[in-house]
């Protein structure tokens, strides 16, 4: 027997329907070099649809794809819609993707029309002569510093400027590719991933579910996380699901900007890697902002010190500590206090909040064994590989055909390593690649850098596993001071911090002080770099 609803294709297309409709006076507000850009979902609404019609007119069809290398802007606002709502697939480009990775990228997606920020034009300019399926470039705002070399090119503004403000959808099936996005490609060249119109929808539905980030038409949404990782979280998309009000950084996203746009625009829900907030801390600790409207940061993209969460809650800015992947379009899990656990002491509290939670509903989850592939306890001990599936999951790489061993018996195996407790709260010690094993044993890089980080004289700390000819790796501390500590803290006052919080055989064997902890595009601790700076350090 099968039940009698309505088969009602879960697109894009009831997202953008709902929003001018229902919301039209909501304001969209991007930052710039003066004065905010404003205007509404109406404006943005018909500026969608021009937008759409013009692609139609330059030849863009269905399955295309269609690039964006440009930052959080209304301009690429319009384009998260136009394209996936008239049958075409985004493509947002990582701005700060080295240049032999952005060039295997747009060919191996095969973008055909590519809409680019003035002020990066440089930047593809200098590619352009690799890119042979791109057979348009749209420039978005001035471009002060291009030489012309992008052709054929033409102004966004006049690109739409003479189209119509209506536009009749086509029908679309829900499983049709909407958006891709590639990973950042820490080993090996950069793996695709194409999300559908039912997974966005989806997706969104649990970005804004309850336990998810609980979005309404009351709230001021400003993703600080670049739109081309993962969708920017997914946010503009639930944000015009829910009929939020979206505020947009532009290429802004320095400390006092971000403090002064929360305040001035009255934002209730931010995100961004921990490096933002890391900042946001610092600046709070030295000048007043009024912040009080802000509910929730949502936080993720590598681990959240228990020290920067404890630091924001003495400003009475509460964390979410989010977890989630590219893969995973990415929203997977969110760390929030259960209502038995309001009772327990703050320090308790804290250590909760800085796991990476429950698996938000839709998703689902299974740690295994490393070895022999079976579940491991629930006991918040035993390492093993976090997997995990749902409808906003990844099945396959666009392309790849030696992706297999990463989607196991329909579960995504992330390679990241984690503990359960007996309430199905996550916790991940690291990656399977950073785990350093010391021994036989493993030493989780990641708790070791969120002690470190809690120390008062540290701004950021980064582990790695070094070579050692006993016990086969050590761990080697990087760490960088806070500005006003930068001779007041020494390799011996790291340690004995360290002394009373872990195992001796978890001590670093070394502590070596840096002025940066480098990063990946997306903002994680670059590991990799320092692995190879290090590799010839004598522990």
């Amino acid at each position: 027997m099968q039940g009698l609803m309505m088969d009602y294709p879960l697109t894009l297309q009831h997202a953008f329907h709902r929003v001018t409709h229902l919301f039209p006076r909501k304001e969209i507000v991007t930052q710039t070099e003066s004065e905010p850009h404003r205007y509404t979902y109406a404006d943005w609404g018909r500026r969608v649809m021009q937008l759409a019609h013009a692609l139609k007119k330059a030849g863009v069809g269905d399955g295309d794809r269609v690039a964006t290398f440009a930052w959080n802007t209304y301009r690429h606002f319009e384009l998260y819609y136009a394209v996936p709502c008239m049958g075409a697939v985004l493509h947002t480009l990582n701005i700060r993707l080295f240049a032999d990775q952005l060039v295997y990228i747009v060919n191996d997606a095969a973008d055909k029309v590519m809409f680019v920020d003035g002020d990066l034009v440089p930047i593809v300019e200098k590619l352009v002569d690799q890119l042979p399926t791109v057979q348009l470039y749209v420039i978005m705002g001035d471009a002060p510093y291009a030489t012309g070399r992008l052709r054929p090119s033409i102004d966004y503004e006049t690109f739409i400027a003479d189209q119509p403000t209506t536009f009749t959808w086509p029908d679309l099936d829900e499983n049709s590719a909407a958006a891709m996005c590639y990973t950042s490609g820490t080993t090996g060249n950069p793996k695709g991933v194409v999300y559908s119109h039912r997974s966005i929808f989806l997706h969104s539905m649990g970005v804004g579910h309850v336990e998810g980030m609980a979005l309404s038409e009351r709230d001021v949404v400003f993703p600080i996380v670049p739109m081309f990782h993962a969708n920017a979280w997914g946010f503009p998309h639930a944000a015009a699901f829910s009929g939020s009000k979206v505020v947009l950084p532009g290429r802004f996203s320095d400390p006092l900007r971000v403090a002064r746009v929360i305040e001035q625009e009255r934002v209730t829900i931010t995100a961004g890697v921990p490096t933002i907030w890391i900042g946001l801390l610092s600046l709070l600790e030295k000048e007043r902002f009024d912040l009080s409207t802000l509910r929730a940061i949502a936080a993720g993209g590598s681990a959240a010190p228990q020290a920067l969460i404890e630091g924001l809650q003495r400003h009475n800015i509460p964390i979410i500590h989010a977890w989630g992947m590219t893969e995973t379009s990415p929203l997977a899990s969110l760390s929030r206090l259960r209502s038995y656990q309001l009772d327990l002491s703050p320090d308790e509290q804290f250590r909760i909040r800085a796991r990476q939670g429950t698996v938000i509903p839709g998703v689902e989850f299974r740690v295994v064994d490393m070895e022999s592939g079976q579940e491991v306890p629930w006991d918040n001990q035993t390492f093993g590989e976090l997997q995990v599936r749902g409808p906003w999951v990844a099945r396959a790489y666009y392309k790849d055909t030696e992706s297999a061993s990463k989607f196991a018996d329909g579960w995504l195996r992330t390679g990241d390593v984690a503990v359960v407790d007996d309430d199905g709260s996550i916790q991940l010690v690291d990656r399977t690649k950073d785990l350093v094993k010391s021994g036989g044993e493993w030493i989780s890089s990641v708790e070791l850098e969120g002690l470190i980080m809690g120390h008062p004289k540290v701004l950021e700390a980064c582990v790695i596993g070094i070579p050692h000819a006993k016990w086969g790796e050590r761990p080697l501390a990087c760490v960088v001071p806070k500005p006003d500590a930068l001779d007041q803290v020494s390799k011996e006052e790291i340690l004995d911090y360290l002394r009373a919080r872990v195992a001796k055989w978890w001590l670093p064997d070394d502590v070596v002080f840096i002025e940066a902890v480098p990063k990946t595009s997306v903002g994680k601790f670059d590991k990799k770099v320092l692995r190879t700076q290090y590799e010839m350090h004598s522990l």
